[in-house]
């Protein structure tokens, strides 16, 4: 597998998440619960870090080989 696919898999992983963050804001909008708005911003705060990680990586591989392109510290030996 190429960094190019890793990439594309990344970026496809990113999806799922994307779509439940987008709901459980949703649902937090709607809640009045305080229980169910502490779980929902609970959880919000747990997938939040995944996203932006799969999104940075997603670009990291992507460009991993192309000349001048600047890596982040985060993610070298």
């Amino acid at each position: 597998m190429t960094l190019q696919e890793l990439s594309r898999c990344y970026e496809e992983a990113a999806v799922p998440l994307r779509e439940r963050l987008r709901e459980l804001r949703y649902l937090l909008a709607a809640a009045e619960d305080p229980e169910e708005i502490w779980h929902y911003k609970r959880r919000i705060a747990e997938l939040t870090p995944m996203l932006t990680q799969m999104n940075e990586l997603a670009e990291l591989t992507a460009h991993y080989y192309d000349r001048g392109y600047y890596r982040d510290e985060k993610y070298t030996l």
